[in-house]
């Protein structure tokens, strides 16, 4: 490949690096590069909702800022296949259409997000291969190839009017990939070499000291499992982990078992990867569910979704004994495949429990080397900085704590300080020649997808859906008569989630009786002021039952004009 030169910058014009979500978090990754007039966005990804995000599907990330620039925009580059990375595309593509570019595999898994929102039509997706550069604008997009825990990870090198950008994407240091494709040190080192001006580099591990064990190892595990048990195995996994997929099934295959997949998005992403010969298997590998019945035990690997305890997963509907085709049997050995993405512990602990009590051996992380990260450890990362020894260097892909412990990490290779910036959701890292620095804010921050309303779910709503899940609702009904203000009839009260009536009667007369005070205590003309009626009923009551009860439910008036 011909050396890039990299061109004077124009006057008074910098390059701006702009997170619009993926730093201080998990997931939610979009980032965007700007020069000038012109902007490229490095991923688009989801997070999943956090516990207190009740009712709540998804989260994506607000784009207001692209939104008011779209006609800068000269195309979106995806790193790889997570959700985490390509979730949020659907919801910006109704939004605006811009150009897409990523690995087959990629774009083979966003073609089938696409296709659910009715969307195959509207994108203009181009496949790109490692080592190939695209070029739009102000930019030369540089796809290289990383190993990670999902087939055709790559990241980017960006070489633009200041300087190369070296984005890594999520990755991990594997010696001994499953599909034998390893991360290219090469390409990585040319940038190096040449000149890196800012390297923005994976920071999920950056607490984890030493290296990760290879995925092979993983296999390892699954071929002395597999040997040692002649129970039906049931593995529970990323449906996106088609290194994951593949090593099992070749465990099968060796001990003489069939594989029967299960779960919408395990069917889907396996065939699309078959169809692209990213997974190998013959077609007498696979069975139908209507064969599992005449198949032996000893005969069989179910490869499932679930690994999260996602309700109404179908790992999480064999827990339940609720799976249309599949019963958890006594013996079974299940194996969790995955690690514990944080805010799911209790979820998975209750998924294992309910698979003890249905007679199955569990194996998951905690006690077996079933699961190996897809991220970089210290010692990875410090290959990566090495390798491209960047004049600047920023912490990307994590919380808070991962991008500080990254910073130092960088800090002890005699990356100095200064050049060191760890940026926040918003941010704007301005960059010229020689100078790197925080200059100011753009608007970021997170959109809730409930169902099919996105972005009407705000911080009063989800506020109100904890004060409904904690404190319960109370509704007071008062028939007022329009014309004089005389109270006809009530204070009726409805409850639900506070207490119930029979059970505490005395509570509820005397709520009664204090908001039956309170109306003989308005003026007669206030009384058919409904507002005011309403916000003294709230205020009265609310004092009461925190006095009382130190309780706070919501308290809905509701005045019937008679």
């Amino acid at each position: 490949m011909e050396d890039i030169v990299i061109s004077e910058s124009k006057a008074g014009q910098t390059l701006s690096i702009i997170p619009l979500g993926g730093l201080g978090e998990i997931g939610l990754n979009m980032m965007l590069l700007r020069f000038g007039e012109e902007i490229i966005v490095i991923d688009a990804g989801l997070m999943f909702p956090e516990e207190e995000m009740l009712g709540v599907d998804i989260v994506i990330p607000d784009i207001t800022y692209l939104r008011e620039n779209k006609e800068k925009v000269l195309g979106l580059f995806l790193t790889h296949g997570h959700e985490d990375h390509i979730g949020a595309i659907p919801y910006i593509l109704k939004e605006m259409n811009i150009p897409i570019y990523g690995t087959a595999l990629t774009l083979g898994l966003l073609s089938a997000k696409l296709k659910e929102h009715n969307l195959e039509n509207e994108a203009i997706l181009t496949p790109v291969k490692p080592r190939e550069v695209v070029k739009l604008g102000p930019f030369e997009v540089e796809f290289i190839r990383i190993t990670h825990s999902i087939v055709d990870g790559v990241g980017f090198g960006i070489t633009t009017p200041v300087g190369r950008i070296v984005h890594t994407g999520d990755f991990k240091v594997d010696h001994t990939p499953v599909d034998g494709e390893l991360l290219d040190f090469h390409r990585f080192s040319y940038y190096g070499d040449q000149g890196t001006l800012a390297l923005l580099s994976d920071s999920t591990n950056s607490e984890r000291k030493g290296y990760n064990l290879s995925e092979r190892e993983v296999g390892l595990v699954f071929d002395r499992i597999f040997q040692g048990t002649d129970k039906r195995i049931i593995l529970a996994t990323f449906a996106s982990n088609i290194h994951r997929i593949q090593q099992a099934v070749n465990a099968a295959v060796k001990t003489g078992r069939k594989v029967f997949l299960s779960g919408k998005s395990m069917v889907s992403n396996s065939q699309i990867a078959l169809d692209l010969g990213y997974l190998k298997a013959s077609d007498s590998t696979w069975v139908r569910a209507e064969e599992l019945s005449k198949i032996p035990d000893n005969r069989i690997l179910i490869i499932t979704t679930g690994s999260q305890g996602e309700p109404m997963s179908a790992l999480f509907r064999m827990a339940m004994n609720d799976h249309k085709q599949i019963q958890i049997k006594d013996g079974d050995v299940v194996i969790l495949s995955s690690r514990v993405i944080p805010g799911n512990g209790r979820a998975i602990a209750r998924v294992i429990d309910h698979l003890y009590r249905r007679g199955a051996e569990v194996i998951y992380e905690e006690v077996s080397d079933v699961h190996v990260s897809g991220h970089a450890s210290q010692e990875e990362q410090k290959i990566m900085l090495n390798l491209v020894r960047p004049k600047f260097f920023m912490p990307i892909h994590g919380e808070y704590r991962h991008l500080y412990h990254h910073a130092r990490l960088a800090e002890s290779l005699n990356i100095p300080k200064e050049n060191i910036l760890i940026l926040e959701n918003g941010d704007v890292a301005e960059f010229t020649n020689e100078t790197g620095r925080k200059t100011g804010k753009v608007f970021a921050g997170r959109v809730f997808v409930d169902g099919k309303w996105v972005g009407d779910i705000g911080d009063l709503i989800l506020r109100d859906r904890q004060r409904l899940g904690t404190g319960g609702i109370i509704i007071v009904i008062i028939g007022i008569e329009k014309l004089t203000g005389t109270v006809v009839s009530g204070p009726d009260i409805v409850s639900r989630g506070f207490i119930f009536e029979n059970e505490a009667k005395d509570i509820y007369d005397e709520m009664r009786y204090v908001i039956s005070e309170m109306l003989g205590e308005l003026e007669q003309e206030l009384k058919s002021e409904w507002v005011v009626v309403k916000s003294k009923v709230q205020s009265r009551l609310r004092r009461y039952l925190i006095k009382k009860m130190e309780r706070r439910p919501m308290i809905i008036p509701i005045i019937i004009e008679m």
